[in-house]
């Protein structure tokens, strides 16, 4: 983490992040709490947390599924649809039928729910 908050060596953040990527899944619990702890890196964090593909995850997503932040959202859908357990794929289609506080994020967030599983790529 430390590695990630250097905000002077953008190496050595990216190479941060690639180390927890490839052993997401033995921190997952600590990326959690970081998350829920932090208001930097967020973003790299709900990456990294799907990556982990741990069902120890899950809580976490449910909880955020339904953030006005899309961004947040778009993450919390790509780490479900990585987890691809039963469970993440009955919450997917559960969310289609969410209301959000404004009708544009529930638009929305049916939009990210439609998108395929490579979206984020582009």
């Amino acid at each position: 983490m430390e590695m990630m908050r250097r905000r002077r060596d953008g190496q050595t953040n990216e190479d941060g992040f690639h180390w927890l990527q490839a052993n997401a899944a033995e921190y997952v619990e600590e990326l959690i709490n970081e998350f829920e702890q932090t208001s930097d890196l967020r973003v790299w964090l709900l990456e990294l947390i799907g990556e982990a593909r741990s069902s120890n995850a899950f809580p976490f997503f449910a909880k955020y599924l339904q953030s006005n932040d899309w961004g947040i959202r778009k993450w919390v859908i790509i780490g479900l649809k990585k987890l691809n357990t039963k469970e993440a794929r009955t919450l997917l289609w559960k969310a289609r039928s969410f209301e959000l506080a404004t009708q544009e994020d529930t638009e929305r967030l049916r939009m990210q729910l439609d998108r395929p599983d490579s979206w984020w790529l582009d």
